[in-house]
């Protein structure tokens, strides 16, 4: 099976990375790193069934649809990635022992055994790469213009994870910066019936972590992971119900952080400034 060229996509394949909403005008950035679960054909599903590749293991089950309707609502640019987590791990840092997972959960991955160094180079090339350089295109493109950015990166978890239960309905993620994080977790802990995570099931890390660390952290952007539990947003009625609740409270997280700014400018040097450059981020947590 891994007796493959170098080269992966084919011309009719699907894009890796969509963009919805190029010129919004909205200062949120909506990022999904594992939003589809395309497999390029040369890779054969990765000896994989299609009830495997459907499964959580391959993708972030519901959440290109919330993000879609929350990119719409706040007419918010929305950068999406297409193939699954599965081929090459879009949240991972390249040549992390999880960026091309052997086995994901209790699922052996075949198709990801015994890669060469070629083989696992084209999937940083041809998905990996793209995707973040698109990211790059446009946080770069608002840099320029003088506009403000939340990079809001968005995910979804299994209600059960190697046969533990999970009690949360969504989590708010983030490592050295929470300012815009506790905001947002504070929202939605007043909403009606919600268990929200505070890093659960979750958390960001530079090893763990590469989407907000990069372009979130290393930029000083406001920025939040949010995490929705698969089984409230696998359907329409669910995904429209937190499309609704996150296209709310975001716009007033982001007011009340700005007010606060306001009011006490000190508080923006409480935070670090400087993190790992991308090249230190791979020496430090990928390079032996």
């Amino acid at each position: 099976m891994n007796e493959m060229s170098d080269s992966l996509l084919t011309a009719d394949e699907p894009a890796p990375v969509t963009v919805h909403n190029e010129n919004g005008p909205s200062p949120f950035l909506i990022v999904a790193d594992h939003a589809g679960n395309s497999m390029p054909r040369a890779l054969h599903r990765l000896g994989l069934s299609g009830t495997e590749c459907g499964r959580h293991i391959a993708w972030d089950i519901g959440i290109a649809a919330v993000c879609r309707l929350v990119a719409d609502a706040l007419s918010a640019t929305l950068v999406q990635q297409n193939y699954s987590r599965l081929v090459i791990d879009c949240n991972r840092t390249p040549g992390a022992e999880t960026s091309v997972p052997e086995i994901s959960e209790l699922t052996p991955i075949p198709g990801n055994m015994g890669l060469s160094e070629g083989q696992k180079a084209a999937r940083v090339r041809e998905i990996f790469r793209p995707y973040h350089d698109r990211i790059e295109i446009e946080l770069d493109r608002r840099r320029q213009a003088g506009r403000p950015t939340v990079l809001i990166a968005m995910h979804s978890f299994t209600p059960v994870f190697k046969g533990v239960a999970r009690p949360w309905h969504a989590g708010v993620l983030y490592n050295r910066d929470p300012r815009f994080a506790h905001i947002l977790m504070a929202l939605l802990k007043r909403e009606k019936g919600l268990v929200v995570g505070d890093n659960e099931p979750y958390s960001v890390t530079d090893a763990s972590d590469y989407t907000i660390p990069v372009h979130g952290e290393q930029r000083g952007l406001h920025h939040v992971a949010i995490e929705v539990r698969q089984d409230l947003i696998a359907e329409d009625a669910g995904q429209r119900a937190w499309g609704a609740v996150l296209a709310r409270l975001l716009p007033q997280a982001y007011r009340e952080l700005v007010a606060a700014e306001a009011l006490r400018p000190s508080d923006r040097r409480a935070v670090p400034t400087t993190w790992p450059s991308r090249q230190e981020h791979l020496r430090l947590y990928v390079l032996p």
